[in-house]
């Protein structure tokens, strides 16, 4: 029913064992793990790790090696693929409990659980669609200037108890509906690292729900290494503008109106608690 992929750079040991327990599933029938980075102890963890399939790679990219594991999901006629960061941890019950949510509403191509930090703070993974300012300006102004376009961009105003249905979905936990992959394709190889997740969830938005799922939960370290380090942060820019070379900088009516009806679908939630 069910296949994970794992793309691992230099990972830490113990955060990947930490990962592979979180997938104890009967659900799970398979984890394929490449390693951009050929790291001999992720090798052998993965060797010695049932259901665990280890594919060496050079750096080609985190959708890209995605796509490796994906496209064997296509050709196996899996039901489900889990595109899940190393740093993640979670309950595996939540993983049944997905499954059957997906099975039960057919219309939602990818779902996304309520994601924290380590110290249970929440990350704001299920977003709007960006704009260059909503990015831009978060990566190189003070964080007091723009405490606004975070609030709107993250839907901070959301009490994270509701299921929305959000155009953007982060890549470090993505529960995806295979035949919704045959129907959009798959990670835009073009996207070397940043910004390959906003562009696959957006494609599936275009013709299934996109799912926010406060139901279950998982932990995100999230180290945000973009923020504080250069190389990262090089790369995060320099796929924003593939992003936005893609889809439009200014004028962008697909994002216009998908943003719209996510604001009026989170108004309506919060109008409804109130009352």
């Amino acid at each position: 029913m069910l296949t994970v992929s794992i793309v691992t750079y230099h990972t830490d040991d113990d955060e990947l064992r930490e990962c592979f327990a979180s997938l104890n599933s009967p659900l799970v029938d398979d984890i394929i793990v490449i390693d951009n980075s050929r790291t001999p102890s992720t090798r052998e963890i993965c060797e010695s790790t049932p259901k665990v399939t280890y594919i060496p790679s050079d750096n080609i990219g985190y959708g890209r090696a995605h796509n490796i594991a994906l496209r064997q999901s296509v050709e196996k006629g899996q039901r489900y693929h889990l595109v899940l960061n190393s740093d993640v941890s979670f309950d595996p019950a939540i993983l049944g409990k997905i499954a059957r949510y997906m099975d039960d509403n057919p219309e939602t191509g990818t779902l996304q659980p309520a994601i924290f930090y380590p110290d249970g703070r929440p990350q704001y993974t299920c977003r709007l669609l960006p704009t260059p300012a909503d990015l831009l300006a978060r990566r190189f102004l003070p964080e007091k200037w723009v405490e606004k376009i975070n609030y709107r961009y993250l839907l901070q105003a959301s009490d994270r108890v509701h299921t929305l249905n959000l155009p953007q979905h982060q890549g470090s936990f993505m529960f995806m509906r295979v035949n919704a992959l045959k129907d959009v394709g798959l990670f835009d190889e073009r996207f070397f690292l940043y910004g390959e997740d906003v562009d696959l969830t957006r494609r599936i938005h275009e013709k299934y729900l996109t799912i926010f799922w406060p139901e279950v939960t998982a932990t995100h370290k999230h180290r945000e290494e973009s923020y504080y380090k250069w190389r990262p942060l090089v790369t995060h820019v320099v796929n924003l503008f593939r992003y936005f070379n893609k889809w439009g900088w200014i004028f962008d009516s697909g994002r216009k109106r998908y943003n719209a009806r996510a604001i009026r679908a989170l108004e309506s939630e919060m109008n409804g608690s109130k009352s």
